[in-house]
């Protein structure tokens, strides 16, 4: 489990290093690198607040 975690944690930092180099220049590969880190990052963000809005109308409703 401990693996697994630390895996998650070098590709979060690894991603980071990728958009932040790719802002600078980087080769190409980088910059794939990072449009897939940022497109993960948007698609994470509008799930989580669709389902704040999920759960803020349902609750409404009571």
């Amino acid at each position: 489990m401990i693996f697994l975690l630390l895996g998650i944690l070098a590709l979060a930092i690894g991603g980071c290093v990728c958009v932040v180099w790719a802002e600078r220049g980087g080769p190409r590969w980088v910059r794939v690198v990072a449009i897939i880190m940022r497109t993960a990052g948007e698609l994470l963000s509008s799930s989580t607040q669709q389902s704040r809005r999920r759960r803020s109308s349902s609750s409404s409703d009571d």
